[in-house]
């Protein structure tokens, strides 16, 4: 396949957009419900240590120099006495010394905001605890009532770990959901397309109905998206072969507007030479106009048969819904050879021929190649002409080979190029036109196919034509 060129497909297209579309939703919703639910978890948490803020600084008592006093027993949760538990409490002074702190710190500490904080206002910002793990930290500023001057941080922290491991959680099943919901989702827009695209199988079997010769023209129910180019190609197709009929009638015509007049002088041709005098030096002279104008007027006839046939073909060649089966035009040509030769006793041997083999093209022009054939082989056969037709099953252009042989003396092959040409005779002492062989070969060419020649295991000629066929 070329650079420039590409095999597309709208199933495949749609399909393509759906799963990405989808994709695409699904990945962004996961981001936002997972941070949705992460801040939900982290209010959640951050609420509960305001709590225990609130709870601390309730139980702060100050000494008669103003520093703060706690008893860690009064403090309700068991975490603050357990080392390391995850949640902690210190107590700060204005210039950053740590004056008291919880049990679960053991022998570390928290480290406040560098900036000030007013009075009554609650900061709140990451940090790093014992043991390296992740904090959230909240921070108040108190004075004791005695003595306003003197500032305290109240600062309350608490593990982020949890949290993280129910996020952790929660987006695991979150993704495993969302793939769950993307295969339904690409089944269902599988299954969309599928039915969406249904109908156009249904045209391309009227398409192949109209190809193959079943039909003329596209028929059946169609999409209302699709109906006016099954409209429009119904028209071409309906143009096509009114065009081709007119060209095929006036070829007919100018014919037979032809023919007349070469009928007309043939005939007083004959009558001057039946009364020319049959002897004598005037005999030679008064024959000579007559024996001319017959032997011009037999040439022109040759001349208007062979390109009336090609007219004929060429017209008919590529023409949608042309279907002719093979079996029924060689039961009638059969039928004709056994009475034109019925004085020979010919044994005419046609293998069987099965009745869904057709030919791609007009019926006149098939019985015309294979009655010439036909006619031919029975001309020169001693006793013996067979016929043998074989389905050549290709996908991309089916065809079928149509073998015709006899007993007779043959064509020496030097001489099969010359029987082949228009007008050329082998033997001049068989009656015919010399056009039999080289009108089949003309037409089987306009027709894409071919002619050969060879010797018959019969002994005689073997002719092999190969056609356009109908599956």
């Amino acid at each position: 396949m070329s650079p420039g060129r590409r095999v597309t497909s709208l199933r495949l297209r749609l399909l393509a957009l759906t799963g990405l579309g989808v994709a695409l939703a699904l990945l962004m919703a996961g981001m936002v419900i997972s941070g949705l639910f992460r801040d939900a978890l982290l209010r959640q948490f951050q609420s509960g240590l305001e709590q225990q803020l609130d709870q601390l600084i309730a139980r702060v008592n100050f000494d008669a120099q103003g520093r703060p006093q706690l008893d860690d027993q009064s403090l309700s949760d068991p975490r603050w006495q357990k080392p390391y538990s995850g949640l902690y409490w210190q107590i700060n002074s204005a210039d950053q010394v740590v004056v008291l702190r919880s049990r679960s710190l053991w022998d570390a500490s928290l480290a406040n905001a560098p900036d000030l904080l007013s009075d009554g206002a609650l900061h709140v910002h990451g940090g790093v605890g014992p043991r390296g793990t992740s904090l959230l930290v909240l921070e108040r500023v108190v004075r004791p009532e005695e003595m306003p001057d003197l500032r305290w941080r109240l600062l309350v922290a608490g593990d982020t770990q949890a949290v993280d491991d129910a996020v952790t959680r929660i987006r695991g099943m979150l993704m495993l959901a969302l793939g769950v919901l993307l295969v339904l989702l690409l089944l269902a827009g599988w299954a969309q397309v599928a039915l969406g695209l249904a109908p156009l199988r249904a045209l391309q079997q009227a398409l192949t109905d109209v190809r193959q010769g079943r039909e003329r023209q596209i028929r059946g129910p169609v999409p209302q998206e699709v109906q006016p180019l099954v409209d429009g190609f119904n028209a071409v197709l309906a143009r096509n072969a009114e065009v081709i009929e007119r060209a095929r009638q006036q070829a007919g015509n100018l014919a037979h507007a032809v023919k007349t007049p070469l009928a007309v002088l043939a005939q007083a041709a004959q009558a001057a030479q039946r009364r020319a005098p049959s002897s004598g030096p005037e005999a030679t002279a008064d024959r000579v106009l007559p024996d001319l104008v017959i032997e011009q007027v037999a040439l022109a006839r040759r001349q208007v048969d062979w390109h009336l046939a090609r007219a004929r073909a060429a017209g008919a060649h590529g023409v949608a819904g042309q279907r002719v089966g093979v079996a029924l035009v060689l039961r009638d040509l059969l039928r004709v050879m056994d009475k034109v030769h019925a004085g020979r006793a010919l044994e005419l041997r046609c293998h069987p021929v099965g009745g869904d083999i057709a030919f791609a093209g007009e019926a006149q022009d098939l019985q015309e190649m294979l009655g010439n054939l036909l006619d031919n082989a029975c001309k020169w056969a001693r006793a013996v002409v067979e016929i043998d037709v074989v389905l050549l099953a290709d996908a991309a252009a089916p065809s079928l080979e149509v073998t015709i042989q006899d007993d007779g003396p043959g064509i020496p092959p030097e001489q099969r190029m010359e029987a082949l040409a228009r007008g050329g005779r082998v033997d001049e002492s068989v009656p015919g036109s010399g056009l039999g062989l080289a009108i089949v070969d003309d037409l089987a060419r306009l027709y894409g196919g071919a002619l050969d020649l060879d010797t018959s295991p019969l002994g005689g000629l073997r002719a092999r034509i190969r056609l356009p066929a109908m599956i």
